[in-house]
């Protein structure tokens, strides 16, 4: 039984740089990801979206891993995200569970294959974290506009809220890649198998939708508080236009009265 772990350690981790000091045991790599072999049926795959993936590798090999690979990190996680999968070899047939899956060789092809798909699963767990985070927000605000009748926030901290929104969208935007079948799928039918039975097992496309779908309302929130507070603005910019118009008046009047 070989053992999957995969954690969402950063925002991003620089995978280029990282090739570049520890080149020993690459595998596979591209410009979003590292894949070393560390020994016989012992991996590690890097994601450049701030995710590192084990296969049977022991707790001090990770830590010691981890630990290597910080500095190449963007905005390190205290409490990392993790997901965890197990994988049974020289079974008679591929079979997929819950939280295991049966393969009938230890194929290279395949275990990458299947830390990719971990990998995507703890990726939209933490996208999917991001999003409800900032929904609580804006459900916040939206409360207190059906309590109070008003939008208690002021232009800049808006303004922060929709660049953290914007920023999150942009973010999901850039990895998207990392939900489409990889491309040896494409051209071998037992790969692209797996790869489907695994999507469904970690429900990669309901979850995604599920976040595109958050983050659309959180938009739609923010166009209604950007419209409340333009209106807001140009209210009171009224507001001072007729105060300064009154002062004006009054001003005359009193030169006229001071005069007569």
């Amino acid at each position: 039984m070989l053992h999957v772990i995969s954690y969402q350690i950063a925002d991003s981790i620089d995978v280029k740089a990282f090739r570049a000091a520890y080149r020993e045991g690459i595998y596979h790599y591209d410009a979003d990801e590292l894949f070393y072999k560390m020994g016989e049926e012992s991996f590690v795959y890097i994601f450049k979206y701030g995710v590192v993936c084990f296969l049977n590798c022991d707790e001090a090999r990770t830590d010691e891993f981890l630990k290597k690979i910080a500095p190449y990190c963007r905005n390190v996680f205290q409490l990392k995200l993790s997901e965890e999968f197990e994988v049974e070899t020289n079974a008679r047939e591929y079979k997929i569970g819950y939280n295991k899956i049966e393969i009938v060789k230890p194929d290279i092809e395949v275990l990458r294959l299947i830390m990719l798909n971990v990998s995507q699963s703890v990726a939209l767990d933490y996208f999917l974290e991001q999003t409800n985070l900032l929904q609580a927000e804006t459900d916040s605000h939206t409360l207190r506009l059906e309590q109070k009748g008003r939008l208690d926030i002021s232009g800049r901290n808006l303004k922060m809220y929709i660049g953290k929104t914007l920023n999150l969208k942009n973010r999901i935007a850039e990895n998207l890649y990392i939900f489409d079948s990889p491309p040896e799928t494409w051209e071998d039918e037992n790969l692209n198998r797996i790869d489907l039975g695994l999507k469904r097992t970690f429900d990669l496309q309901e979850r995604f939708r599920d976040i595109r779908e958050g983050l659309e309302i959180i938009k739609e929130n923010l166009e209604l508080f950007k419209d409340l507070l333009q209106y807001r603005n140009s209210t009171f910019l009224e507001w001072i236009i007729i105060i300064l118009v009154f002062l004006e008046v009054l001003n005359l009047l009193i030169d006229k009265l001071f005069k007569i």
